[in-house]
């Protein structure tokens, strides 16, 4: 006879524990949940892929912003410059590259400009701090005349007036253990800017003998233009700096036994062919690594088309035609195209068209504001992928709508299936409790079978 209630045996309610309930939770979440945790994770794969292709374009934008027309500076690959320089009594700079002119320049420099500095006497702290008290200070500068009423004014009372006053300048300056001085400067240097202090409280200050004449003890500064020969021609300004033909000239001293400063520029085609090789090099990586995913059965990339695009958008530039007569291609200047279909640049044939042919070179890449060049509209069709719409924009945009969704569905069959399991284990647990109510009547039942059978 067998054992238990229907053959499961004496306790079999204890089999349908949560142990069991889980083995089939788990075999279940295998064919429900797992599969879309597969596909998330793929995305992520994707992500890194897409994140590298981006990377690979945004170098090849770098690339190619060379032979821009609209580059930033102003200066493309073809109109860059060197310059050699000599002396030291001026330095040369220039704030547009481009509106340089090529040639030899020569400068002479025989006077520094400088502001007009005046000095007061000598005083010591305690008249510092009283109030002056010696009449009117006048001011001129410039055409323009101030008035300074020294009744009610301390030494730096007075510095605070004149520096609230335009083109001149004061402070009281500490020149020893008890002694100060108040000095007065015109702001800007040179001639034009040179100043006229008088009235009574000039004598009493120092800086005049009687109330006009300059006191040249205390004139410290006198104001100058700066006089210089730039090829030849004289210079006598304010300032400093000048600027001729677009090359700014800051002279520092003065020359001395007829020495002068010079600096020759020229056109500088040295870096075009090293700019050309990486822009084909960026160029053939990114095409390389599309390609390949592509291609490869087992990509990542869940957007295959919008890859395809990527590239077709940049070869339809690369080998379109251009130049004022659209008979110009990149296959005129010594780049080559090989059966793989990797680019490649002859030195040779390249060279030979910057030596010959610059403006043509210029004209292919470059271009002009009506008629752009392959670099030019190469930069703007890089940059438009990017912008919303583009076809990079679209793709990250696609990839993050498609992990929302299988995260949202990962979410829902989570819950489903947990859903489903907490009622089994109701149920289960309801089974239980019936089991063990028939196996504790059939105990008893069993009792008395044996009880009969014994008697």
């Amino acid at each position: 006879m067998a054992n238990g209630v229907l053959g499961l045996g004496s306790g079999q309610a204890s089999a349908l524990n949560s142990e069991l309930i889980e083995k089939l939770k788990t075999a279940e979440r295998v064919s429900t949940v797992a599969p879309i945790e597969t596909k998330i994770t793929k995305i992520t794969t994707e992500k890194e892929t897409f994140s590298t292709i981006n990377t690979k374009v945004k170098e090849l934008l770098d690339a190619i912003k060379p032979f821009d027309l609209f580059v930033s500076g102003g200066v493309t690959a073809f109109e860059q410059k060197s310059a050699t320089t000599s002396g030291d009594s001026v330095t040369f700079d220039a704030a547009d590259v481009k509106a340089l002119k090529k040639g030899f320049t020569s400068v002479s420099v025989s006077q520094l400009a400088q502001k007009d500095v005046y000095q007061s006497n000598s005083v010591t702290n305690t008249v510092k701090e009283a109030v002056i008290n010696k009449g009117t200070l006048t001011i001129k500068v410039n055409g323009i005349t101030e008035n300074f009423d020294t009744a009610n004014m301390t030494y730096g009372q007075l510095a605070d007036a004149i520096n609230s006053k335009s083109k001149m300048a004061a402070s009281v300056e500490q020149v020893g253990t008890n002694s100060f001085r108040l000095v007065i400067k015109s702001e800007e240097s040179g001639l034009d800017n040179k100043l006229e202090i008088t009235g009574d409280a000039s004598d009493d200050l120092g800086y005049t003998t009687n109330g006009t004449a300059v006191n040249s003890t205390n004139h410290i500064l006198e104001a100058k233009n700066m006089m210089a020969k730039v090829d030849g021609l004289e210079y006598n300004v304010s300032t400093n700096n000048i600027t001729v033909d677009g090359l700014k000239i800051t002279a520092n001293k003065i020359d001395s036994n007829g020495s002068s400063s010079s600096i020759n520029i020229v056109e500088d085609n040295t870096q075009i062919e090293s700019q050309m090789n990486n822009f084909l090099t960026k160029y053939n990586e990114l095409v390389k690594l599309v390609e390949t995913e592509v291609q490869d059965a087992d990509s990542v990339l869940g957007d295959k088309s919008s890859a395809r695009n990527i590239i077709n958008q940049i070869k339809d530039k690369i080998f379109g035609s251009y130049g004022t007569s659209n008979n110009k291609s990149v296959f005129n200047f010594g780049i080559e195209l090989d059966k793989f279909g990797s680019l490649s640049l002859n030195s040779e044939k390249f060279n030979k068209a910057v030596q010959e042919d610059l403006s043509g070179l210029k004209d292919l890449f470059v271009g002009t504001a009506e008629k752009k060049g392959l670099g030019t509209s190469l930069k703007e069709t890089i940059d438009s992928m990017s912008f919303s719409g583009g076809v990079l924009s679209v793709y990250e945009s696609g990839m993050e709508k498609r992990e929302q969704v299988l995260n949202e569905e990962k979410e829902k069959a989570e819950k489903a299936l947990n859903s489903k399991y907490e009622q089994l284990a109701l149920q289960f647990s309801a089974y239980g409790t019936i089991i063990n109510q028939m196996e504790s009547s059939f105990s008893g039942l069993k009792l008395l079978i044996e009880q009969s059978v014994s008697g």
